[in-house]
């Protein structure tokens, strides 16, 4: 009996960390190095998935060129928003150690490829990119630099809309960030928007489709309300590719689809265009 008595062997080790991504939209399976090394795009579909704030950063920005500007801008809590599942403020202090950003969008000034621009990324991962009163406001003080330092503006936009929590406050930011987008026309300073992965809600109904370019990465979402609350409304089935780039370029509210590889050079090009 005496193997009955033998030590068992060592338990497995578990992972730390899953070596797999799956692909959202075609839900293929790709290894996080290959995901890392194709910036997050899919190489099965060619979907362009979400990126962080800083990383957006970093693909855009000539290296060491990147200093933030309205850091300590953040949420408010004027309703003392409170539900089911918590505190607003607790939620948002939360997102801060979850994405080490202190709110939804971050903004500073940068080079692309030698050209001075200030620059608005949005990260998905900050309570579901929402524009709230502090990202409104980053947005329109971001806005005053672009129009006092004469340096193109560009806001890269990922977001789920309006952030509830605040109510109106939040509602109010979409034509508080258009009247800040009119100062920076009016100035004869251009405005480029780059929309990516989704970009819905009040963030499509206000900045992100005013550029004098709006530029969509390939295969995101684009859109107000969502396919079944449209559906549900006019009583009419969708086209497949509804709320697409692509359904969105053909019916004229992007004026360009540029692969995320392609993107800073397309961005660059369009600078030396406008003599920026």
């Amino acid at each position: 009996m005496a193997w009955f008595e033998k030590a068992s062997e060592a338990p497995l080790r578990i992972p730390t960390e899953a070596l797999w991504t799956v692909c959202p939209h075609c839900k293929a399976y790709i290894t996080k190095a290959e995901w890392k090394a194709t910036q997050k795009v899919c190489p099965r579909c060619n979907y362009h998935g979400r990126m962080t704030a800083q990383e957006r950063i970093a693909l855009l920005a000539d290296a060491g060129t990147f200093q933030e500007i309205n850091e300590t801008v953040t949420a408010s809590d004027p309703l003392r928003f409170e539900d089911a599942s918590g505190k607003y403020v607790d939620k948002v202090v939360k997102a801060k150690a979850k994405t080490k950003e202190s709110e939804s969008v971050t903004t500073g000034r940068a080079e692309i490829e030698k050209h001075p621009v200030v620059l608005a990324v949005m990260d998905f991962a900050f309570l579901g990119g929402s524009l709230g009163s502090g990202c409104g406001e980053r947005i329109a003080r971001a806005a005053e630099t672009a129009v006092k330092e004469r340096r193109p503006f560009i806001i890269v936009s990922c977001s789920g809309g309006a952030r509830m929590h605040e109510g109106i406050i939040s509602l109010m930011q979409m034509a508080k960030t258009s009247a800040a987008i009119a100062r920076v026309k009016a100035a004869g300073i251009p405005y480029l928007s780059v929309l990516t992965d989704p970009t819905t809600g009040g963030v499509s109904a206000s900045y992100a489709m005013l550029g004098d370019l709006n530029i969509a990465e390939p295969k995101i979402m684009i859109g107000f309300a969502g396919r079944r609350v449209i559906e549900n409304t006019i009583k009419q089935k969708l086209p497949d590719d509804f709320q697409t780039s692509e359904f969105t370029l053909q019916h004229g509210f992007v004026d360009a689809i540029v692969e995320r590889k392609n993107l800073k050079a397309f961005l660059a090009k369009t600078l030396d265009y406008a003599g920026f």
